[in-house]
């Protein structure tokens, strides 16, 4: 996002925004540096954002919700903002009033690694490795691990998964 704000807590000059379903999760992204907190389960996601942004709304939409969400992210969008679609945990297929994203000159796409090519992959991996890799050595990017749990167990991981009270990932291990 653009809007104005006091403290724009990431390295790529934003304002970053997030929808969560508790207030645990939501702590838990503000202490990850988001600075728009919206629980989805409370409030209406887009007047939240929107009233957050001053009426600007979000410059960019990273969706891994699809189907369920892609009217409202419109709704959301700032004029000349970007959904970027990754994911389909709302299912696959959705209606669009081309209108409203027309009339924001809004761009909508989606991606996914699977349906690449290998060189397109190889290529990922070599802009990972030289723009968030030093990120990681530095501390700066780290991944929120909720619980590593043996193989074994992979029942109690499905069970907190359903559960959905946990924030970060679930780690199988090995011996």
């Amino acid at each position: 996002m653009s809007a104005p704000s006091s403290r724009q807590t990431s390295s790529f000059s934003c304002e970053p925004a997030v929808t969560a379903g508790s207030k645990e999760k939501l702590e838990a992204c503000r202490e990850l540096g988001a600075d728009i907190l919206i629980n989805y389960k409370e409030e209406n996601f887009v007047s939240a954002l929107r009233e957050a942004t001053g009426g600007h709304g979000a410059d960019v939409i990273l969706d891994i919700m699809g189907a369920a969400y892609l009217a409202r992210n419109v709704d959301a969008l700032a004029a000349d903002g970007r959904i970027v679609i990754i994911g389909m945990q709302g299912g696959r297929k959705a209606e669009l009033n081309l209108a409203t994203l027309m009339a924001k000159r809004g761009s909508l796409a989606s991606t996914t690694l699977r349906a690449r090519p290998s060189e397109q992959k190889a290529a990922i991996v070599a802009a990972v490795r030289q723009h968030v890799w030093p990120l990681v050595e530095a501390g700066k990017v780290r991944p929120v691990i909720y619980r590593e749990l043996p193989i074994e167990e992979a029942s109690e991981a499905h069970r907190i998964m359903e559960a959905s009270t946990h924030t970060g990932k679930i780690i199988l291990t090995t011996r």
